[in-house]
């Protein structure tokens, strides 16, 4: 149900830690966004440890876009804004947090990692549905990027290695593609209120965030996309002089 993505990486060995930290804590789902050449006799492999006989060879490459249209994203990144003005790397969890927000949640989830330099850019995470951030000294926030990766994995730890879940916890989240489809109902309803182009980017960044907390259900996806497509339908008729 966890998969786990990385974006661009440029050291093989990276991907190798990180797919061994996959193994450790019982993920096994690992996804490639422009990855770099993973030599079987290489740093990739002789870093995977055990992952290298399964994690490491079934990893799937996809586009950027792929991703964040298959999979409930959480962009993790060392660099937040700390006030609520912004929205592209606010509001953010840590890791613990992130382990129980999503305990319960029937959903496809991809936690995302960045480069090594860079990290994932504000355009980027502008498309993540959460924000995970370690908590680290502000001296030096930046972590290395198989570090960072075995944190947060740890953390998730008691949604993969133990999945012994109650009934009344589970939550059955709408899938990607319905969530998506809600995500471009209400950019569609911006335009038909006559909400300030210039403003849109903002309020899409801030309603992709709540709702990537919300973890709304098939039927509540339904229910505010009609919504949203109603109040465009009167809109229309308003402005017909109906």
């Amino acid at each position: 149900m966890v998969a786990v993505a990385v974006v661009d990486a440029t050291e093989p060995g990276n991907v190798g830690t990180i797919a061994r930290s996959m193994k450790n804590f019982g993920l096994d789902e690992l996804l490639l966004v422009d990855p770099p050449e993973l030599d079987p006799d290489g740093e990739a492999y002789g870093f995977a440890g055990q992952a290298r006989e399964d994690v490491l060879p079934n990893a799937r490459e996809l586009t950027f876009d792929e991703l964040v249209s298959e999979y409930h994203t959480v962009g993790c990144t060392a660099i937040t804004n700390e006030d609520a003005t912004k929205h592209v790397r606010y509001p953010f969890l840590t890791p613990a947090e992130l382990a129980a927000d999503l305990r319960g949640i029937e959903s496809e989830t991809a936690v995302v990692f960045g480069r090594e330099r860079v990290g994932l850019t504000n355009d980027e995470l502008a498309r993540m549905d959460q924000v995970c951030s370690i908590p680290a000294t502000d001296d030096y926030p930046v972590l290395n990027l198989g570090q960072a990766a075995t944190i947060v994995l740890y953390e998730l730890r008691d949604l993969t290695v133990s999945e012994i879940q109650h009934p009344e916890d589970r939550h059955e989240r709408a899938d990607q593609q319905a969530i998506e489809g809600l995500h471009d109902q209400f950019e569609t309803f911006l335009e038909d209120i006559g909400h300030p182009e210039e403003k849109r980017g903002k309020a899409s960044r801030l309603w992709r965030r709540v709702i990537g907390r919300a973890h709304p259900t098939g039927r509540e996806a339904r229910t505010l996309r009609g919504i949203f497509r109603k109040a465009g339908q009167r809109i229309e008729r308003a402005e017909d002089g109906e």
